[in-house]
């Protein structure tokens, strides 16, 4: 048995259902109330948020084009991939490989990370973050676009620096490392270099 489980904890009661608690139903391709948010170059769409799910998780809906992808980081809480359209290359601790759609990838808290689309379509996965608060990281550092696959707009160099001070100001709050890019790690176009980090 594993300790991790729900089943290694004491066997309780299972507490009333609380009305005051509702489900939900994300449409991301015609709900335009769903937060869309570009961040260089991607889009994520806030699919369920820490409020709809009691702090426990939240899904985010990403749409990647081709070179993008987060710059290295890591993060104390754990984080799943669903690739549900394309591919990305994704390197955990350094070692690369090719996750492919219906294929899932996770990401222990604390291990660094990344991903890049490096084929030529668009990449679609949906990201489960638990516990939930790094879709508030996204809000505070992303701009709000208009649908699911709206790219945010281009950031010059200017921009790109305030970007990337915000994100490094504000990473320690939402529990976020930012990492620089190893010396094996290709760098692409100014954009994509001002993911996070230079």
């Amino acid at each position: 048995m594993n300790e991790h489980t729900i089943t290694a904890q004491p066997a309780t009661p299972i507490p009333d259902d609380n009305p005051q608690r509702h489900g939900k139903i994300a449409r991301p391709n015609t709900d335009e109330s769903l937060p869309h948010l570009g961040l260089v170059g991607d889009t994520y769409t806030v699919l369920l948020s820490g409020e709809d799910t009691n702090g426990r998780f939240c899904l985010i809906d990403m749409h990647i084009p081709p070179g993008g992808g987060p710059a290295p980081h890591r993060h104390d809480f754990e984080e799943t991939f669903l690739l549900l359209e394309g591919e990305i290359e994704a390197t955990f601790r350094g070692e690369k490989s090719t996750v492919r759609a219906g294929e899932t990838l996770h990401i222990p808290a604390n291990a660094p990370h990344r991903f890049t689309n490096a084929s030529k379509g668009n990449v679609r996965l949906l990201c489960l973050c638990a516990p939930a608060g790094q879709e508030e990281f996204f809000a505070q550092v992303g701009v709000p676009v208009a649908t699911r696959p709206t790219p945010p707009p281009k950031l010059d160099k200017e921009a790109q620096a305030a970007f990337m001070k915000k994100a490094e100001e504000l990473a320690p709050k939402y529990r976020t490392e930012l990492l620089k890019p190893g010396p094996l790690e290709m760098v692409g176009p100014l954009e994509m270099v001002g993911k996070l980090f230079k």
